[in-house]
């Protein structure tokens, strides 16, 4: 029988875990020894009779960027509700590796284990500069003794300085946050939740509102990402999920079910697909 982890169970790190570099911190208890990072079955969640999610299943695995696509309504934005603790299902379970059963956890507690989740509409510190939008974000022990006395070592700003390069904002680091432009706030707050570790990133619409110059560098950006987090991506812009999905697997959502899922190639192609959601 598998042991289902409480959320008060430890965090622990790894040897060098404050070194530059992704992915080397992770949540006791996170088994993802069977290649899935995120398993989702017959969820439904149900708002005074209507389902806006309706016995949905899909599995998310260790390293794979995957683009979620649908109608409005279509039940994207419940899910990732679902995933982060936001909301509770009505049915159906929620795991996280092998052992974390979402549905029992706090949001604080997911966030804890290393689920990571960037809203449309891009939150920063605008009165901070992007260095210190980084720095607040960093991993560390938030009580307020430690807190006041926090100084970075060598090996934090090392990171700082890595996440400034991948997120396309070396020699802004000083820039209040305010003054940046919509997609370096959004490039911005990427970085805030890798500075986080996470092990399991949910983008909702990260290009929404930018320009073909953003976008394009959003997607190498996330490209880059690949394989060192798992990524869950929800767009609109087909363009876009066209450039990051490659030869990963895309998710139809329509009617809080799972309408199609399958390459880029296969869901275009796809007639259902084409009648509810892409048109002719």
């Amino acid at each position: 029988m598998t042991e289902v982890l409480q959320p008060n169970q430890g965090y622990q790190s790894e040897p060098g875990d404050s070194a530059a570099g992704y992915g080397r911190i992770k949540p006791e208890g996170v088994d993802t020894a069977h290649g899935a990072i995120l398993y989702l079955d017959d969820i439904t969640v149900s708002f005074d009779g209507f389902k806006a999610l309706n016995k949905l299943s899909l599995d998310i695995s260790v390293g794979e960027l995957r683009c979620i696509i649908g109608p409005n309504g279509a039940g994207k934005t419940t899910m990732m509700d679902v995933i982060t603790g936001k909301t509770r299902p009505t049915a159906g379970t929620a795991w996280f590796g092998q052992t974390l059963d979402l549905t029992q956890m706090t949001e604080y507690d997911i966030a804890h284990f290393g689920i990571g989740r960037k809203f449309q509409r891009p939150t920063v510190f605008e009165q901070h500069t992007v260095f210190e939008n980084l720095e607040l974000a960093m991993k560390t022990n938030k009580r307020v003794r430690p807190t006041l006395f926090f100084r970075l070592n060598s090996e934090q700003r090392g990171k700082i300085d890595e996440i400034l390069k991948l997120i396309r904002l070396q020699g802004q680091e000083q820039r209040l946050a305010g003054l940046l432009s919509h997609g370096q706030k959004q490039w911005l707050e990427i970085g805030m939740l890798l500075m986080q570790e996470p092990q399991l990133l949910l983008l909702d619409e990260p290009v929404a509102g930018m320009s073909d110059a953003e976008t394009a560098r959003t997607a190498e950006l996330l490209n880059e990402l690949r394989g060192k987090h798992s990524i869950m991506v929800v767009e609109h812009d087909m363009a876009f999920v066209e450039e990051i999905a490659r030869d990963g697997k895309v998710t139809v959502l329509h009617e809080g079910s799972v309408l199609a899922e399958g390459n880029m190639q296969q869901v275009q192609s796809d007639e259902r697909v084409i009648e509810v959601y892409l048109g002719r």
